[in-house]
């Protein structure tokens, strides 16, 4: 299983959770370390998105602040919050699925590690498996308005 496929099956016990379906996994050397769902409902928490659960996972599972040889792998473009905390954690590559148009922060709108006030600049590869992320997202939202 790819890192994507396994963030995919976490988007997806996102929505079954009646969250929005956006999943994230850790790796580094290509063992998976931490993988989340987005849990802002189920937690009351409006920064519990998949991108900051899975950070924070693989810090404390490792007992480390930092995670600069790690890989982020998400479902969607991560917003700008995301960016900033993916930024922090000095995550080394970040691929993401779907772009985000209207809330991505990092091909989209403030493109944040572009901002000279960003200390830390990964790699990052968009695109990665777009049409089943876009898929997922799309039926989703499609099932909140019928």
């Amino acid at each position: 299983m790819t890192p994507m496929e396994r963030a995919l099956e976490e988007a997806r016990a996102a929505a079954d959770r009646g969250e929005t379906p956006i999943g994230a996994v850790i790796m580094r050397d290509g063992e998976m370390i931490a993988s989340a769902g987005n849990r802002m409902r189920e937690l009351n928490d409006p920064t519990a998105h998949a991108e900051i659960l899975v950070i924070r996972q693989a810090c404390a599972d490792l007992g480390r602040q930092r995670l600069d040889s790690f890989d982020l792998h998400v479902t969607l473009e991560p917003c700008a919050m995301c960016a900033g905390a993916i930024a922090e954690a000095r995550i080394a590559r970040l691929y993401y699925g779907a772009g985000d148009p209207k809330g991505g922060g990092v091909d989209h709108g403030p493109c944040l590690f572009n901002q000279p006030t960003c200390h830390h600049h990964p790699e990052v590869y968009g695109g990665i498996d777009e049409t089943r992320c876009a898929a997922l997202l799309r039926a989703f939202f499609a099932g909140l308005r019928t």
